[in-house]
């Protein structure tokens, strides 16, 4: 056989079955799956056709405890259905009870699989939407701080130029009455000259 290596997904496609499923019937039935360097799961040629014999089995109704029983003639590439059922059938009774609550836990943990899976993009949507919802009101509440302190830095700068524009009228002001007093001083000691000369 070839050294073509699949990942979990392909070999679940090849072999018609979810992804769950292949890893659930590697633990159960303790089968030698390859890791690569990742240690992630890889499944060669021989795996696919192992669990393709095992899909059919369990198709028929055959039990995992039962086709563990079978794994040495699965492994060994016996293919004849009616063989393999017929051992089946042979196994004792115990392990048929025994099947059906794995069976129960099979389908269990199907169960669980699925409701994991739908719990976490359920919370991957809830949080996606959560922080959309808290930037937009983190980028609302900065913009409204942003405005209030740019409006109170506008305020405080129109009353720095109203005192000092009040300040220079102020001092225009005040030069104009300081010129105007001059004026009139000198008026007054000129108008005291006058007469100072006219009655001398």
């Amino acid at each position: 056989m070839s050294d073509v290596r699949y990942m979990i997904s392909d070999a679940a496609k090849m072999v018609d079955v979810e992804a769950h499923v292949l890893r659930y019937w590697e633990e159960e039935l303790d089968l030698p799956i390859g890791r690569n360097e990742m240690g992630h799961r890889y499944y060669t040629e021989e795996n696919i056709q192992l669990f393709r014999r095992i899909k059919e089995l369990k198709d028929r109704g055959v039990q995992l405890k039962a086709i563990r029983m079978l794994l040495p003639e699965l492994e060994n590439g016996d293919t004849e259905m009616t063989h393999l059922l017929a051992r089946a059938d042979k196994l004792p009774v115990p392990a048929v009870q025994d099947e059906q609550a794995a069976a129960r836990e099979e389908r269990m943990h199907q169960f669980q699989c699925i409701m994991s899976r739908l719990i976490s993009e359920a919370l991957e949507d809830h949080t996606e939407k959560m922080g959309v919802e808290i930037g937009t009101q983190v980028s609302g509440q900065v913009i409204k701080e942003m405005d209030y302190l740019l409006r109170m830095k506008e305020e405080r700068e129109d009353e720095r130029f109203r005192r000092l524009d009040e300040a220079i009228r102020s001092s225009q002001k005040a030069r104009k009455e300081r010129a105007l007093f001059g004026d009139e001083q000198k008026k007054k000691r000129g108008f005291f000259r006058q007469k100072k000369g006219q009655t001398v």
